[in-house]
C-alpha cells in the first residue's frame, strides 16, 4: 500500500509539473502572438500604400476541368435548354493603369465549354457539342476631375467565338462619367452610347443609340478571388433593343494556385429571344415579331477546378 501511495504521488507530481509547464509556455506564447498580429497589421498597411501607388495592376484567375453545367433559355445556342457534365474553361483577366490624373482599365472574360448534351426535345447525336460560348472584352479610359469621379469613354465588345462568331456581335462605344468610390469598384454611367449589333443576312438585330451603365467589382481576399460585372444597355429607340448581362466569378485557391471555382451568368436580350423563336427552335416561326416573344431569363453556370496567377 505504501509503495502504491508513493507511485500515485509521483504520478500526481508529474501531471502538476506538466500542467505548470503548459501554462508557462502559454504565457511565453501570448506576447509573440501579439507581435505577429501587430506585424500583420503593418504588412497590410504597407500593402495598401503599394496598391495606391500609380502604375499597372494586372491579374487573372479562372476555372478549368470537368464540371456540372445547366443552361436554360440561352438563346445563342442551337439547344437553349440542356443539362450535362462538361469540359470547360473560364478566364477572367484585367490590366489597369492607374495614374494620378487618369486611368485606363482593360478587362477580358472568356467562358468556353463542351458537353455531352442531354438536350430536351432533341434526338440524334449524343457526342460532345459546344455548350458555353461567351467572350467579352472592354477598355475604359477616364480623366479624373475629382478623387472619385472622372470623364470617361468606354469600348465594349461581346460575342461568341466557337459558334456563330460575331453573329450576333455587340460593340458599344460611349462617353460620360465614371465613379470609383474604391480601388475595386468601378461604376460607368454613359448617357451617350451607340450599340452596334453585327449579324449575317436579314435578321431581327438592329443597332441603336442609348445609355450604357456598367458596374464592375474585382477583389482578392487572401485566397479568394471575386469578380462581378453588370453591363446594361438601354436603347432610346425601343426597349426591344435593350439588353443586360451579369456575370459572377469566384475562385478559391487551395494549393499552389489550384483550387475550386464557380461562375454564374445571367442575361436578358429580346433580340436574341426573337431570333431564337424565328430560326433556332425545333418549330421555328419566321413570321414572329417582338410581340410574340416570351423574353425569358438566360443563364449558365460552371463549377470545377480553378487556377489563379
Amino acid at each position: 500500500m505504501k509503495k502504491l501511495s508513493t507511485l500515485l504521488l509521483f504520478v500526481f507530481l508529474g501531471f502538476a509539473s506538466n500542467a505548470q509547464t503548459k501554462e508557462e509556455l502559454k504565457k511565453e506564447q501570448a506576447p509573440k502572438k501579439e507581435q505577429i498580429k501587430k506585424l500583420q497589421g503593418e504588412v497590410k498597411a504597407i500593402q495598401a500604400k503599394i496598391d495606391a501607388l500609380p502604375g499597372w495592376r494586372k491579374g487573372a484567375f479562372g476555372t478549368v476541368g470537368g464540371s456540372l453545367s445547366g443552361f436554360k433559355n440561352w438563346y445563342s445556342r442551337s439547344a437553349p435548354t440542356a443539362s450535362a457534365g462538361n469540359i470547360g474553361i473560364t478566364v477572367n483577366a484585367f490590366a489597369n493603369l492607374i495614374e494620378e490624373d487618369f486611368f485606363w482599365r482593360n478587362s477580358a472574360a472568356v467562358n468556353l465549354g463542351w458537353v455531352k448534351l442531354d438536350e430536351k426535345g432533341v434526338s440524334g447525336d449524343e457526342g460532345f457539342d459546344t455548350a458555353t460560348d461567351v467572350f467579352t472584352i472592354s477598355s475604359l479610359y477616364g480623366r479624373k476631375i475629382s478623387k472619385t469621379w472622372a470623364l470617361s469613354a468606354l469600348a465594349e465588345y461581346r460575342t461568341t467565338i466557337i459558334d456563330n462568331f460575331n453573329d450576333p456581335g455587340y460593340l458599344d462605344f460611349g462617353a460620360g462619367a465614371t465613379w470609383t468610390p474604391t480601388n475595386n469598384l468601378v461604376v460607368v454611367i454613359h448617357p451617350g452610347n451607340y450599340n452596334f449589333v453585327f449579324s449575317s443576312g436579314e435578321t431581327v438585330f438592329e443597332s441603336s443609340l442609348g445609355a450604357k451603365v456598367v458596374a464592375d467589382y474585382t477583389k482578392k481576399y487572401n485566397k479568394l478571388s471575386v469578380k462581378s460585372n453588370l453591363s446594361v444597355f438601354q436603347s432610346y429607340k425601343s426597349s426591344d433593343f435593350s439588353n443586360w448581362t451579369w456575370t459572377n466569378s469566384l475562385g478559391y485557391t487551395l494549393w499552389k494556385g489550384i483550387g475550386v471555382g464557380f461562375e454564374l451568368g445571367l442575361r436578358k436580350n429580346k433580340q436574341e429571344a426573337l431570333d431564337n423563336l424565328q430560326t433556332r427552335t425545333n418549330n421555328p416561326n419566321p413570321n414572329a415579331t417582338f410581340n410574340d416573344v416570351d423574353n425569358k431569363l438566360q443563364s449558365y453556370f460552371l463549377v470545377g477546378l480553378s487556377y489563379a496567377f
